[in-house]
């Protein structure tokens, strides 16, 4: 299996005032679908807890293609496109479909794992990095690095006072 799929309906809370897939709802549709996949993986929210890690959202660059609307299904794939050595950077690409198949949109997302208590991006403990090693791959699959983190170029700005 290298594409993960779930299934929504659009609700009438998920629609903005053009009465069309709201953007903040393609982030909590892809978030969803994001941790049932892990969950099926054996990324549970009771055992990435044992470990006292979670996941954080570096980056979702969407590109929207085709409008959808109320009550209509969406599917939303995710595909596993990079993986750190050492499990703390992870990529996904994730897909939205109409129930024609036809392509809404496309994310590419990055993320890592934290710490919850030092509060810090860390690595993977072996049973959930094991784990991660046999996470389905996409055909653009790479290994991440600190480097990639930053390949847009974006870095923090203070606000001038």
């Amino acid at each position: 299996m290298k594409t993960y799929k779930k299934q929504f309906e659009i609700r009438w809370s998920d629609v903005d005032a053009n009465g069309h897939l709201a953007n903040s709802a393609y982030t909590n549709f892809m978030s969803h679908a994001r941790m049932s996949f892990f969950s099926d993986q054996g990324f549970s929210m009771p055992e990435i807890m044992k470990h006292n890690v979670g996941p954080v959202v570096f980056y979702e660059h969407m590109y929207y293609f085709k409008e959808s609307f109320l009550g209509t299904p969406i599917t939303v794939t995710i595909e596993v496109s990079g993986l750190s050595e050492d499990g703390m950077l992870f990529m996904f690409e994730h897909n939205f479909y109409n129930h024609k198949g036809e392509n809404l949109a496309y994310c590419e997302m990055q993320g890592g794992w934290i710490d919850l208590k030092a509060r810090k991006l860390t690595g993977l403990p072996k049973p959930l990095l094991d784990l991660a090693h046999t996470f389905p791959k996409s055909d653009s699959f790479k290994v991440l690095t600190k480097e990639d983190t930053r390949k847009h170029g974006v870095r923090p700005k203070p606000m001038a006072l």
